[in-house]
């Protein structure tokens, strides 16, 4: 099972893959530049891994709240990822979380379990900005 995570709402944008029992990260200043070329840091993450956009099950993005333009570009990248190569998408908040799962966050592996658990809704997109 291969999936990405995408967080841009904080003062790093950061990529993470769980590959399987692998946890692989990547953190890129929030900046404007960096939202510019986002896609291409995800697409160089990813070929670091050998791994490509069909390979991934799904993807995980933070909705919010935070930075604006980092809530907008990504989910518009993961919007479009989903267009074009169909793969589901999940949009979280630490908010959707108890307390006590929150800290379960820290450990990235956790996220496609509490989104399971909570009951996030695949492919639906509702910002928190």
């Amino acid at each position: 099972m291969k999936n990405l995570i995408i967080d841009a709402t904080g003062k790093k944008i950061l990529l993470i893959i769980i590959n399987d029992e692998n946890i692989y990260t990547s953190s890129h200043e929030n900046s404007k530049s960096n939202f510019d070329k986002i896609t291409i840091l995800i697409n160089d993450f990813l070929k670091i891994y050998r791994i490509r956009l069909t390979d991934l099950n799904q993807i995980y993005v933070n909705r919010g709240p935070g930075s604006f333009a980092g809530i907008r570009n990504s989910l518009s990248i993961v919007k479009g990822i989903h267009l074009a190569k169909d793969i589901d998408y999940y949009c979280f908040s630490s908010s959707d979380f108890s307390e006590n799962d929150k800290k379960k966050l820290k450990n990235w592996k956790e996220l496609p379990n509490l989104c399971r658990k909570y009951k996030i809704k695949k492919n639906l997109i509702n910002p928190i900005y």
